[in-house]
């Protein structure tokens, strides 16, 4: 094994480093709104709202003219590709509106999951062969950090080591093409909730996925303080009807991730999985109050977890779009609050804060 390789220069690492930094601020997080339009459809499909181009659009500019002051808690907005090219209805470009709040844009630059052959129906994730050409295109158009979702499912035989070491590999090789042409990657190896473990199980096999991953990152020599950590937060399966409490929801997760991350690392920033909104911010918050050391800012990258109520709230109306983005607003500063420990379980209500938002384990 060769012990020569090479990190990015300089400028490159100062670059990246000042983006993974700028996300993870104090009291910052990410709104994922990189929902695909087969998503965006089941999500339109419970406000009764139909799935076209034009809807989808008004539903970001919605969530991306809301009062400036979202950027005291929102660092950055990650984009499906679809977005990039949305503009306003005064033809302001959407990366625009927020670059004039000081907020940054990411782009999801995966493509489809494909099943792994030879599994037990478990999954991969394409888009690596154009990955680069894409990001150069993307760095080009305003874009700062890059999403890549890769899925694993806990049953009696998964995850199987042969999709922990794909997955890894896949993640790994991502990372080096966004450094490549200047964007953060954020690492984001999902494990479904769907399932019925227990937390003691949960915890254990992030720790296994997440020690993979950092091998496969470290055998691709990518510059870690150029990127960020997008995981799940330790939960028990759905499944699985077991109940435990935030503070051991928020110990199991600090522990899989001490256990794993190095602190080279500029910050973890977790996805909401298929958690109500109010049970996400509570958990995000009990895992900032664990007594233990944490050497990274832990915050969100939240999808369904900050849009929930704003989808109830708006319901495809134009009547409806103050008290929509009056939604997103509470939602950001619950957790922000949570992000930096100081969430008072209850404290914000929202229209949708509490319903369960279960989805299909390989939803696209």
């Amino acid at each position: 094994m060769t012990t020569h390789f090479f990190y990015p220069d300089k400028e490159l690492q100062e670059e990246l480093i000042c983006i993974a930094k700028g996300l993870v601020a104090p009291g910052k997080g990410i709104l994922a709104v990189d929902e695909s339009s087969a998503q965006m459809g089941k999500r339109f499909q419970l406000i009764g709202v139909e799935n076209t181009e034009e809807n989808r659009r008004t539903y970001r500019q919605m969530l991306f003219t809301t009062d400036a002051k979202i950027a005291e808690n929102i660092s950055g907005v990650i984009f499906p590709p679809e977005s990039l090219h949305q503009r306003t209805d005064d033809s302001v470009p959407f990366a625009e509106v927020l670059r004039k709040k000081g907020i940054l844009t990411g782009i999801k630059v995966d493509k489809q999951f494909v099943p792994l052959f030879g599994s037990e129906e478990e999954f991969t994730t394409q888009g690596l062969d154009d990955l680069a050409a894409r990001c150069a295109q993307f760095k080009k158009e305003g874009c700062s950090f890059a999403k890549w979702r890769c899925v694993l499912k806990i049953t009696k035989n998964t995850p199987s080591h042969q999709a922990i070491l794909e997955n890894a590999n896949v993640l790994a090789r991502y990372a080096a093409t966004c450094q490549s042409q200047g964007l953060v990657p954020l690492i984001n190896p999902e494990i479904l909730a769907m399932g019925e473990h227990d937390l003691d199980r949960c915890q254990k096999v992030a720790e296994t996925v997440l020690a993979a991953v950092y091998k496969a990152l470290n055998d691709h020599h990518i510059f870690l303080e150029g990127t960020l950590l997008q995981p799940s937060i330790v939960t028990p399966g759905l499944q699985s009807n077991k109940m435990n409490s935030p503070a051991d929801i928020g110990l199991a997760t600090v522990q899989s991730i001490r256990r794993t991350v190095p602190p080279a690392v500029p910050g973890i920033m977790f996805c909401s999985g298929s958690q109500s909104e109010e049970e996400a911010t509570v958990n995000l918050n009990a895992i900032n109050n664990v007594p233990l050391c944490k050497p990274w800012p832990m915050t969100f990258a939240f999808d369904r977890a900050l849009q929930s109520s704003v989808l109830r709230s708006w319901g495809g109306r134009k009547d409806n779009i103050a008290n929509a983005q009056n939604e997103l607003i509470k939602r950001c500063k619950a957790n922000s609050l949570a992000s930096i420990g100081k969430y008072i379980p209850g404290s914000v209500e929202s229209s949708a804060a509490t319903e369960k938002l279960v989805q299909d384990a390989i939803e696209y």
